[in-house]
C-alpha cells in the first residue's frame, strides 16, 4: 500500500504552552516527500488524545485533546514536478486563547523517486505551520521550511524491500519555537522516517516510524500503522512520544482519517 497523502494541523493547548503543526502530506507526524495528485482533493479528520495515565498536570488539570480538519489538493499537473498547497482548522475546544486563531496554512514542491536518474531519491521543501496571528504573546506563526529527501529500498537476494528511508531538515521562527525555559535557538532539528507496506500481511497494511528533533513544541518520536479501506479512504492509529513534555504536554493517541475524493 502506498501511503494516503494527508494534512494536518495539530495544536497541543495546555496552560499557555502549545504546539500548533499544519503539516503537508506527512508520515505520522513529520512531512513525507509525497505530494497529492493534480487536482484531487484530500481531506483529513485528525485526533490527538492525551495518554491518560500522564497527561496532568501539576495542578491536576489534565492536558487538553486536539482535533483537526483539513483540505489539501494537488496544483500542478506534472508528473516529474508536483506541488500541494492546504488549508486546517484546529480547535482543542477548551477555551483555550489559540482556539481564537485555527486556521494555519501550508505548501510543498516535491519530485518523486527516480526523475533526475533511475535511482535517484525523491526531494521535496516546503513550509508549514503559517499561522494567522504574529503581533503577541499568542503568536502561531511557527513559518516552518523544510527540506528532506527519500529512498526505497531496493529488493536483495530475492528479499522483498526493507521499506523507505527519508531524512531532511527543518528551521522554524525562532520567537515562537522556544526552548523548556522559553528560550530561543530551539527552532530546528532533524526529520528522520522509516516506512513499508507490510505486504507479506496485506498490501492495505502500512506502517511507520518517524522523529522531529527539537526541544520544542513539535520535536517528537511517533509511530503507527495505516489500513487502507478502499483505494480512497485510510485510517492511521499512532502514538506520539513528545521529546519536551514540559512544553508539548503529554504524550497522545492519535487516529488519522484519509479521504481523497
Amino acid at each position: 500500500m502506498k501511503k494516503v497523502s494527508r494534512f494536518l494541523v495539530v495544536g497541543l493547548v495546555s496552560l499557555g504552552v502549545s504546539v500548533a503543526l499544519a503539516t503537508p502530506s506527512t508520515q505520522i507526524w513529520i512531512p513525507s516527500t509525497d505530494v497529492q495528485a493534480f487536482g484531487v482533493p484530500h481531506f483529513g479528520l485528525d485526533s490527538y488524545l492525551r495518554d491518560w495515565e500522564h497527561g496532568y498536570y501539576q495542578d491536576g488539570k489534565r492536558d487538553p485533546d486536539v482535533y483537526d480538519s483539513g483540505l489539501t489538493i494537488g496544483v500542478l499537473p506534472f508528473n516529474s514536478i508536483q506541488m500541494e498547497v492546504g488549508v486546517d482548522y484546529m480547535s482543542t475546544f477548551s477555551g483555550s486563547k489559540y482556539d481564537d486563531h485555527p486556521v494555519y496554512f501550508n505548501a510543498k514542491l516535491g519530485m518523486p523517486e527516480g526523475v533526475i536518474c533511475t535511482n535517484a531519491p525523491a526531494f521535496a521543501v516546503g513550509g508549514y505551520n503559517f499561522g494567522t496571528k504574529y503581533n503577541d504573546a499568542t503568536k502561531t506563526d511557527q513559518n516552518i521550511v523544510y527540506a528532506l529527501t527519500a529512498k526505497t529500498l531496493p529488493p536483495i537476494c530475492g528479499l522483498p524491500s526493507l521499506g523507505r528511508l527519508s531524512a531532511g531538515y527543518y528551521v522554524g521562527n525562532d520567537d515562537v519555537l522556544t526552548g523548556p525555559g522559553g528560550e530561543s535557538g530551539d527552532n530546528q532539528g532533524v526529520l528522520l522516517s522509516w516506512d513499508r507496506t507490510m505486504s507479506e500481511i496485506d498490501d492495505r497494511l502500512w506502517f511507520a516510524v518517524d522523529y522531529m528533533g527539537g526541544e520544542n513544541v513539535n520535536g517528537a518520536l511517533s509511530f503507527g500503522v495505516a489500513w487502507a479501506f478502499t483505494e480512497k479512504i485510510s485510517m492511521i492509529v499512532g502514538y506520539d512520544i513528545w521529546n519536551k513534555k514540559s512544553v508539548a504536554g503529554a504524550n497522545t493517541v492519535t487516529t488519522q482519517l484519509d479521504v481523497n475524493f
